[in-house]
């Protein structure tokens, strides 16, 4: 009986326990049961692994940073790179652009977007030349101008954060860039006594334009940057054959082991010469570009160009570092406003203050109704206001859901599995939240994102792309029609989107110029104009489209058996069994059997490329909002297996082309407008994408974050916000208040259960008392 009695405590112990811990089940601050995976062993000496007050694995009502100005938000898919010459995605832009400064930043308010100095003192006006080298003017056509030089005054005593890549004795010697067999006990660059910094250079620009040439690293844009930057394709070929007499060097000497690039000494580029970019002093930085290229300012405000000192290369280059991750790819080392100190992308990543940024006034003005939004109300007051970020990987959107509605995270998206729950559509058809959002103080942000969403054809498949001869291009061209009216991307965004997404009839994108709305814009080629609405073009059509091209009934004439055709995705879960049946059924509309090959992210874009795809799914974000941005993806010499540029489709039209060149280095106006509609009548015409829709982004706000506008251009946008702490701790109280009742429940349940026990058990030692007496009074008779 006493053991049982002691089982009861303990359970009545451990749901006391789980009772008094508010939002006990749900709350992002307890450690999981599951520990997960690291990519490398944890150091528990290391600062940058050690607890601090901000910790999200604790409760936060015990946990001193709650009142501080502490931002937790979640993140998805782990980033791949931090390196700011390699990483390109929107995962990796959450943290790229919070750490570097590039020269320019967009106005975080105003609308159109409008670039602005960061680290550049102000903003450049750009010289043209002509072959001869003469002065030309502002308004020159881009035919008579062979060089554009931009000459940029950079902001004196701008620091970098701490970091040991800049330590140095008393004598002046570099502390940490000789370690030796010392360098594989170092974790993290937290791991190092001495911390230092130094003031920022135009020289650093200069080396990290160069970093997009090296062999060792592979830039996305070297390709398009090439054709640009004066002498950057030339640089990039050099030192890609002093690498390979290198390898071939080390290997000679080293038998038959194979040298990896990781096996190299550091590649010093302050040694080579890029002819196009120079530092003319400490704070002057001149590039020069071929030709005229409006659109180059914009890429200056990417952390393509971001500033890196070569300390921290020639710091990260050590043998003995690449191993446990301590490479610039997963430390960055920026002047932004915040550093990176823990970096687990598995389970959780933590950006800090950067004690060194010198602070930047929030902006004082904006656009109409920012005022009347409480968005000015920070004007002029120094950023940033947040001092930590700390993000946890969320896999699941509904536990993510669950601890936003507790006041665990700030603010969240809205999945299709929460979308109910979240959002009422009044009879308008507009988006409102529900009453029970509107109860907790939540607040409703919308925007259409200058994003596309798209199915790809690779111009290279003798299929679907039709190779050269004019007879197969013509087939090939219609198979790509009939696919195209087949696919039903309304009905994809009402199934997997609940509807947020705008279909997409070209490449062009709403809010950019260029962008056509209405009649003059829809793609005729899949819909029909009736009553003045764009209705798809029915299935009958699209199968003599079919029979056009050679397969009538979608029958391959080679085999007299359905086509089978490959679509390379991502995924391959069971959340992703839904969208893989949905293409399956709109292809077997035509009788054509689709094939999904899924696989992880790495494989997907090796396949893209080197061409071995067939079709694939992608999405293109703005990278700057100018028209060049969008149609450059459908631009023969940026093809991706050919140039490594961005035309993943590998599209090829040599009319398109012409357009193209002739419409980038236009400025805004009527004429440039009426190139970009015949270029989208094209691609209309020959379908290398299905266009599928722009997405229209819901953000969930709670009303302690301020200071928040979406913006696709602004990723840097961290600084700009603001925690009201006592809003939030107050709110976690009571949307988390301790359940007693289960107590009360439990201590009844165990009385009941014990009485009767402890009454038999009273029973019991009664009766054995009154024998004992009996059995003494007979003896003693």
């Amino acid at each position: 009986m006493l053991a049982v009695f002691q089982h009861f405590i303990l359970a009545t112990a451990v749901l006391f326990s789980a009772a008094c811990s508010p939002g006990a089940l749900n709350d992002p601050y307890v450690e999981n049961e599951v520990e997960h995976p690291v990519e490398h062993e944890v150091n528990p000496n290391s600062s940058s692994n050690s607890s601090s007050n901000a910790d999200p694995k604790a409760n936060p009502k015990a946990n001193p940073a709650v009142g501080s100005q502490v931002l937790y938000t979640a993140f998805t898919n782990r980033p791949k790179h931090l390196d700011p010459a390699q990483s390109y995605t929107s995962d990796e832009a959450e943290f790229t652009y919070q750490v570097y400064e590039p020269l320019f930043q967009y106005h975080y308010l105003k609308r159109p977007y409008t670039l602005e100095p960061l680290a550049a003192a102000e903003m450049p006006v750009p010289v043209y030349l002509d072959a001869q080298g003469k002065a030309l003017n502002e308004d020159a056509p881009s035919k008579s101008v062979a060089t554009s030089v931009y000459t940029i005054k950079i902001k004196p005593g701008v620091k970098y954060q701490p970091h040991p890549a800049f330590a140095r004795s008393e004598q002046g010697a570099l502390l940490y860039h000789n370690l030796g067999a010392e360098a594989s006990k170092y974790r993290s660059p937290l791991d190092f006594k001495v911390q230092s910094t130094r003031e920022l250079k135009a020289e650093d620009y200069v080396y990290e334009i160069k970093r997009l040439a090296s062999p060792r690293i592979v830039s996305p844009i070297l390709g398009h940057m090439g054709e640009y930057i004066q002498g950057l394709a030339d640089l990039a070929k050099d030192l890609k054959a002093k690498d390979e007499v290198l390898k071939k060097q080390m290997q000679d000497k080293a038998g038959a082991l194979k040298i990896k690039a990781t096996d190299l000494p550091w590649l010093d580029l302050r040694q080579h010469e890029l002819a196009g970019v120079k530092a003319l002093d400490d704070h002057t930085l001149e590039i020069r570009i071929n030709g005229k290229y409006p659109q180059f300012i914009y890429w200056l405000a990417m952390p393509f160009f971001a500033p890196v000192p070569w300390e921290a290369d020639a710091f990260y280059s050590q043998q003995g570092f690449v191993e446990n991750n301590l490479v610039l790819d997963w430390w960055p080392v920026g002047t932004g406003p915040y550093m990176l100190t823990e970096n687990d992308p598995n389970s959780r990543m933590v950006m800090s203050r950067n004690p060194n940024f010198r602070g930047e006034p929030y902006p004082s003005e904006g656009e109409a109704g920012d005022a009347e939004a409480g968005l000015l109300a920070d004007a002029g007051k120094t950023m940033p206001f947040i001092d930590k970020v700390i993000f946890t990987r969320e896999k699941e959107a509904i536990p993510y859901w669950n601890k936003f509605l507790q006041g665990y995270y700030d603010s969240s998206g809205v999945s299709s599995d929460t979308f109910d729950q979240a959002i009422r559509s009044s009879s308008d058809g507009s988006a409102g939240l529900t009453e029970e959002m509107q109860s907790k103080g939540i607040r409703l942000e919308t925007s259409l994102a200058t994003s596309i969403y798209y199915l790809g054809f690779n111009w290279l498949d003798p299929v679907i792309g039709g190779g050269t001869a004019e007879k197969d291009l013509i087939r090939a061209r219609k198979l790509r029609q009939a696919i195209a009216i087949a696919v039903d991307w309304d009905e994809f965004s009402q199934i997997f989107t609940n509807g947020r997404a705008v279909p997409a009839h070209g490449p062009m994108v709403p809010g950019l110029f260029g962008y056509e709305p209405g009649e003059p814009g829809w793609n005729t080629q899949v819909f029909n104009i009736v009553d003045g609405k764009p209705v798809r073009k029915p299935i009958s059509d699209a199968m003599k489209l079919l029979e056009e091209a050679g397969y009538p009934g979608g029958l391959d004439p080679s085999n007299k058996q359905p086509l089978t055709l490959a679509l390379d995705t991502t995924g391959g879960g069971p959340g992703d069994k839904a969208r893989f049946d949905w293409y399956r059924k709109q292809f077997a509309k035509l009788n054509i059997q689709l094939e999904i090959r899924a696989t992880d992210w790495n494989r997907f874009q090796e396949k893209i490329r080197k061409g071995n795809s067939q079709l694939f799914f992608l999405g293109w974000n703005a990278d700057y909002p100018d028209p060049e941005n969008f149609l450059f993806l459908l631009y023969g010499p940026n093809s991706r297996a050919k140039t490594a540029g961005e035309n993943a489709s590998n599209y090829s039209n040599p009319q398109y082309d012409r357009l193209f060149e002739q419409m980038k280095t236009m400025p805004n106006s009527p004429e440039r407008a009426a190139i970009i509609a015949q270029m989208t009548d094209l691609v209309q015409q020959d379908v290398p994408w299905l266009f599928a829709f722009y997405p229209q982004n819901f953000g969930l706000i709670h009303d302690w974050f301020n200071n928040v506008k979406p913006n696709d251009m602004a990723r840097n946008d961290i600084k700009y916000k603001r925690i009201n702490t006592e809003l939030r701790e107050k709110a976690q109280n009571s949307w988390n208040n301790p359940v007693w009742w289960p107590i009360a429940l439990i201590l009844l349940v165990l009385v009941l259960f014990a009485l009767p026990a402890y009454i038999s058990w009273k029973r019991r030692e009664k009766q054995i008392g009154v024998r004992e007496d009996l059995i003494n009074t007979g003896r003693q008779s």
